[in-house]
């Protein structure tokens, strides 16, 4: 074998070594990618493809259904009504931040007279209420209404220590005018060190028999740290029935409040 060729067969040699590692480095990271929580694969840590284990998102079969305790229309004035469904998630720092959901309603013989279509969140373990108001059913009057979910809940796990801080807490519940003029008043505090945007709250109202018998609803644009305002409610009309006891729920999407 001649120099010339020796030569030529070691240059070979070198370009075909050059590009077996070029190439291994471009392919193998391909091949043996890192497991990730968006690779469409049950992998790594994760106890479902892309879920469970150290993924925020947690699995749906490990997880509790949203539990619908009732759903109601109450009348605000003859032919307008206020829709609630009460509901519950069991799932400690769990929440859900974007889920549609229907309302439909029925007469006393069971007919159809319409919907109410909405896009709710879920809040981290407790229960909590989704409001829909005046509805305009004419001169039907609502005696059945039905509450479903028409999308899958995607669960995404929260860390428990910013839940146990972003606390709302309701004090000095007064109702007054029951039987003419209704008029509901409580104190809302943010407790925690953080600005919470969009406050909705709901306050229902039972009576001795643990019934609901009323439910209103207001808005609070934004509560700044260590804030306490005032929440009021108003009837147009008298409430039947004798109140006993009177729940007010603050709700807020977790996910809207910005941390430092």
């Amino acid at each position: 074998m001649t120099w010339a060729l020796k030569r030529q067969l070691i240059y070979l040699l070198i370009v075909i070594a050059f590009v077996s590692i070029l190439g291994y480095l471009i392919i193998n990271p391909m091949i043996n990618k890192a497991p990730t929580c968006f690779d469409g694969k049950a992998n790594g840590t994760e106890t479902g493809v892309d879920c469970g284990g150290s993924c925020m998102i947690s699995c749906t079969l490990q997880v509790d259904k949203i539990g619908i305790l009732w759903s109601r229309a109450f009348q605000v004035v003859p032919g307008r009504y206020n829709a609630v469904a009460y509901l519950q998630n069991k799932n400690e720092n769990t929440v859900v931040q974007k889920i549609n959901y229907r309302f439909r309603f029925a007469d006393k013989d069971n007919v159809y007279i319409g919907k109410r279509e909405g896009v709710t969140y879920v809040p981290p373990s407790g229960n909590f209420v989704v409001f829909e108001p005046a509805l305009d059913v004419g001169n039907s009057i609502p005696v059945y209404t039905t509450f479903e979910f028409t999308s899958q809940p995607v669960w995404v796990k929260v860390p428990k220590d910013l839940v146990d801080q972003l606390k709302i807490l309701i004090t000095d519940v007064n109702l007054t005018n029951e039987t003419t003029n209704p008029a509901l008043s409580a104190t809302i505090s943010n407790t925690s060190l953080f600005r919470i945007p969009n406050v909705s709250v709901v306050t229902i109202l039972y009576d001795k028999l643990g019934n609901a018998i009323s439910a209103s609803h207001t808005y609070i644009d934004a509560l700044t740290a260590q804030e306490k305002t005032q929440v009021n409610f108003t009837w147009r009309e008298p409430i039947v029935g004798g109140v006993v006891e009177k729940e007010v729920i603050p709700m807020f999407n977790i996910f809207s409040v910005k941390l430092k």
